[in-house]
């Protein structure tokens, strides 16, 4: 799916600043940028249009709020669908693209008649809403909506992680982990288990191959944090919980840490490297990204 939109200055400089960690080194004419958000392509052109290209391109493009004439009606039909109206269980995973600080998957239980309390509090897409405003809601959520969260330190990442156990694998197990626990634990009535979808449904279950506790009977949908509220809540409260654990970190080290993998981050772990030794990023970052190669490489004479 292709969406074009075109937008104003001052939308203009929201989305650099939105996309400027997902942006492709490449260098195109008459191209401000382009970058990769999941599965959308987004360019921009000097011209101020802007080009969505993928699966969820309306999705991601309706952010800027420009594609739908009247946004207030995608928003009534979005609170009137199945899987917006209903009991849900729902999961989702914070800090995968982040160099420093850890994993965080949860999975929660949003009943039907808790839909008003998480409207009111203002519950959305975690990447959609301020860290100062989690921090405010998160705790009001974990007082009523049940829910389990699991941490995947970057020390236990980077020993675990091999060209088989990639990413997406690691996504799945937490994912499933949670879920199964929640499930099995909570005992919910649920009319649907959602997973916001980062892999189709066969690969996901690929990846739990030899897996002896197994969540089955799950919908996977993209941007599912926008449609489902059971997801929108595991993503804050998945923010939550990163948001303090990479205050720690950075406490821990008397670095303040940077969200991301932009090359900014690479001056940050450069001065953990000069500070700590090379050693001490197996403790706080993700060692398979492309920033570990620049960090040393920098310190190579």
């Amino acid at each position: 799916m292709n969406v074009v939109i075109k937008v104003d200055d001052e939308t203009k400089k929201k989305m650099i600043e939105y996309y400027k960690d997902k942006k492709r080194n490449k260098v195109i004419p008459y191209v401000v940028f382009q970058a990769e958000d999941e599965d959308t392509v987004i360019t921009m052109y000097e011209s101020g249009k802007v080009m969505f290209q993928g699966v969820s391109a309306d999705v991601d493009a309706s952010m800027w709020g420009v594609v739908q004439n009247n946004k207030e009606k995608e928003e009534e039909n979005i609170k009137n669908s199945k899987y917006y109206a209903c009991s849900s269980v729902g999961s989702d995973e914070v800090g995968t693209g982040d160099y420093f600080g850890p994993i965080v998957v949860s999975a929660t239980y949003v009943k039907k008649e808790d839909i008003a309390f998480l409207e009111k509090l203002g519950v959305a897409d975690s990447k959609k809403l301020s860290d100062e405003k989690i921090k405010k809601i998160a705790p009001e959520i974990a007082k009523k909506i049940p829910y389990r969260s699991m941490i995947l330190s970057n020390k236990e990442y980077n020993e675990k992680h091999t060209s088989s156990l990639n990413m997406n694998k690691f996504k799945a197990v937490l994912h499933n982990k949670v879920l199964y626990q929640l499930i099995s634990e909570e005992k919910p009535k649920y009319d649907y288990i959602i997973v916001d979808e980062f892999a189709k449904e066969n690969r996901y279950y690929g990846y739990l191959n030899g897996v002896k506790d197994i969540q089955r009977d799950i919908t996977f949908m993209t941007k599912a944090e926008d449609k489902n509220l059971a997801v929108a809540c595991a993503s804050i409260i998945s923010r939550y919980i990163f948001l303090k654990e990479f205050d720690k970190l950075s406490d821990a080290l008397h670095i303040p840490l940077i969200k991301g993998a932009s090359r900014d981050v690479d001056k940050i772990g450069e001065e953990i490297v000069e500070k700590y030794g090379a050693d001490k990023l197996n403790e706080c970052a993700k060692l398979n990204f492309i920033n570990t190669e620049r960090i040393l490489k920098t310190k190579i004479i």
